[in-house]
């Protein structure tokens, strides 16, 4: 395995998926790459936080 340069999706900046993240992805069992960057990943999972304690 190597690093990969891909581009997030939602921000289109360019980010390196780790040899370390990649073992975790195969370990986990997620078989597709990631498609957001760390920081767009961290702002998706917040929103949906908030959403969910916003609607309880």
């Amino acid at each position: 395995m190597e690093e990969k340069t891909l581009i997030c999706q939602d921000c289109g900046q360019e980010f390196v998926f780790t040899v370390g993240e990649q073992e975790f992805y195969k370990e986990k069992g997620f078989d597709n790459d990631p498609k957001r960057c760390r920081e767009c990943r961290d702002k998706k999972k917040a929103e949906r936080r908030q959403f969910r304690n916003e609607n309880r």
